[in-house]
């Protein structure tokens, strides 16, 4: 590559795992329309940065591209503040979790569930979109959990696998009949991914003062239609069962994040947290991963290996 970095304290990183994620998004009419917002795990190549030596491993919102010459001080995600580190030794373990469990995804998880929905040993979880980490520390933590997902096999995972109580398909349940009959005593906690109908019929079973964190509405995403959009009113069921509900993202933690990661590590390496891995190879494959987020397609993180 030749001295890409010139700078004090830049340096260039090469792309080995890039991150789909639902919420990302290319603005038709900018200036470059194919530079899509995204993290990934890449190793640091050339250096001028004594913290982010040769061989080290990074997490950084780079995009979808290859090579990035970059500085901590350039990365920020959501123009809030800079949100990029250098990995903790993995041990035998894959870098590629630097952008799951060990990373945003289980810093989401992890510091969405303990820090705003607060919970106490033996209350009821339900968590919509369940990819599996934020049921796995509420069982950890000693709750009882209850999963939606999209297909069956996902659910199966969640009861089989995850140690999760019980799951429903949410195309094919009827959401306030499952909770009825799996969370009889009402819903303490709800990790909302995912927003709309769903998510207005489970807080409706909510206990007095449960609560909410919103972490996503993938529901809606993709949805054009405004009447599509809509789902029952929520103000009566916050009000009458006194509900605290708080949207978060999790950069809101960029100065804990090391503090996350490690206690994911820990709870792998102590076979407390499993995970699943959905892998597409090539930069090329980008596109279709991303697409297939929207169709069910992944059990587990979706990332595209550059190879």
């Amino acid at each position: 590559m030749g001295d890409g970095c010139h700078l004090p304290s830049e340096f260039l990183a090469k792309a080995a795992y890039i991150s789909v994620d639902p919420y990302q998004r290319v603005k038709l009419g900018d200036k470059y329309p194919c530079d899509m917002i995204g993290s990934q795990v890449a190793k640091v190549i050339e250096s001028k940065n004594k913290d982010y030596p040769v061989g080290s491993w990074v997490m950084g919102h780079f995009g979808w591209r290859t090579y990035t010459i970059t500085k901590p001080s350039d990365e920020k995600f959501c123009n809030q503040k800079p949100y990029l580190y250098r990995l903790p030794d993995f041990g035998n373990l894959p870098v590629s979790l630097g952008l799951g469990v060990c990373g945003r995804v289980g810093n989401s998880a992890y510091f969405g569930f303990t820090q705003i929905c607060q919970p106490n040993a033996g209350e009821t979880v339900v968590v919509s979109g369940a990819a599996g980490a934020v049921g796995q520390i509420a069982k950890i933590l000693g709750c009882r959990v209850i999963g939606f997902a999209g297909t069956d096999e996902k659910c199966k995972w969640l009861t089989g696998e995850l140690g999760f109580d019980s799951a429903g398909n949410y195309k094919n349940v009827n959401i306030a009949d499952f909770l009825r009959e799996n969370a009889p005593n009402g819903v303490d906690c709800y990790f909302d991914n995912v927003g709309g109908e769903l998510s207005s019929i489970v807080i409706s079973q909510m206990n007095q003062f449960g609560r909410v964190a919103v972490c996503g509405a993938i529901s809606s995403y993709n949805e054009t239609e405004p009447e599509n959009r809509k789902a029952t009113i929520l103000q009566p069921s916050i009000v009458s069962k006194q509900l605290k509900i708080e949207g978060f993202q999790v950069n809101r933690f960029a100065n804990r994040t090391t503090e996350g990661i490690k206690q994911n590590l820990q709870w792998i390496q102590e076979g407390k947290l499993k995970y699943r891995e959905h892998i597409i190879d090539g930069f090329e494959s980008t596109a279709d991963a991303f697409i297939g987020l929207f169709r069910g397609a992944n059990t587990g993180k979706a990332l595209v290996r550059i190879i």
